[in-house]
């Protein structure tokens, strides 16, 4: 399976008062990255969800390297890292979409819970339809552009 790296176009609200994307916009491309990589691979979270498996987020980080201002287009690329039934980690880096500069690094870790009770959730046991598909995304997925 071939993943396509998720675009975003900064928009002016989510500059600060210099024109440079606040910090805290690149957490939530980080999420509409990991939502489109499981969308591409046949994971709808609505559908997750209504079968009662919520994703929290249990950890986030992010390394910013350089400026993107109001406008400019970036392809966040994404990897699963780690992925065991109960938890998975991902990595994320945001590129300029012209010339593949790198503006930000990040990894984030989650976890599968029950909708109802919040108790933790094995994909292997409750929905191995889904663990079919991250253990094969695991296995398939090309690795992060090298950093220039």
């Amino acid at each position: 399976m071939e993943f396509k790296p998720y675009q975003h176009n900064a928009k002016y609200y989510e500059t600060d008062q210099m024109g440079v994307v606040h910090h805290s916009n690149y957490i939530r491309w980080f999420e509409e990255a990991r939502i489109d990589w499981m969308e591409q691979a046949g994971i709808h979270y609505d559908e997750m969800e209504a079968r009662g498996i919520i994703i929290p987020v249990i950890g986030v980080s992010a390394e910013y390297k350089t400026m993107t201002h109001f406008r400019d287009t970036v392809e966040v690329f994404f990897h699963l890292d780690r992925y065991n039934g109960v938890r998975f980690a991902m990595s994320y880096q945001v590129r300029d979409a012209k010339t593949g500069e790198l503006r930000c690094t990040g990894t984030s870790e989650h976890c599968f819970l029950a909708r109802e009770g919040y108790r933790p959730v094995n994909l292997k046991r409750h929905a191995p339809d889904y663990h079919a598909i991250f253990a094969s995304m695991l296995a398939c997925q090309p690795e992060l552009p090298p950093a220039r």
